[in-house]
């Protein structure tokens, strides 16, 4: 099973977007937003994924991601998501210990709202927080994008 460990913290300042090597536009629905089995259909640009998440525990939960046609990822969020769907801007931003931030800034109805992610080889693995990241959220269905969704 594929394993992602990540750990979420609330943005300070937009200071990120200085340090960003890029930035990626995204819209993204759920099919199921079940916490057992969170289904997730993602369109960035050129390229569409399917994502089956499990429940968290911790910062780990099991995720199975899948390419699919851009077309079938448009029909999805259309006649699937509509209104649920999420749209964000994700900047990427390189850490000095060799991992990564992304940082997806919020339109729509989650206007404002930043949130800061970096995925991680071990829950306990160490890694510097540049100053543009606040308050840990990590665990807080509050903040999970399935959960944003349906607001």
């Amino acid at each position: 099973m594929a394993k992602e460990i990540e750990r979420k913290f609330l943005v300070t300042d937009r200071s990120y977007r200085d340090k960003a090597r890029t930035h990626i536009e995204i819209a993204q629905g759920y099919l199921s937003t079940d916490p057992d089995a969170t289904v997730r259909v993602r369109l960035s640009g050129d390229h569409a994924w399917l994502t089956v998440k499990s429940r968290n525990h911790g910062a780990t939960r099991g995720e199975w991601e899948y390419q699919i046609p851009v077309s079938d990822a448009r029909e999805m969020l259309t006649n699937c998501c509509g209104a649920h769907t999420i749209e964000k801007t994700r900047y990427i931003v390189d850490n000095p210990d060799g991992l990564c931030w992304e940082v997806d800034e919020f339109h729509g109805r989650h206007d404002g709202l930043i949130v800061a992610e970096i995925e991680l080889p071990a829950e306990d693995t160490p890694f510097s927080r540049p100053g543009f990241v606040g308050e840990e959220v990590t665990g807080n269905p509050a903040y999970y994008n399935s959960v944003l969704s349906g607001v």
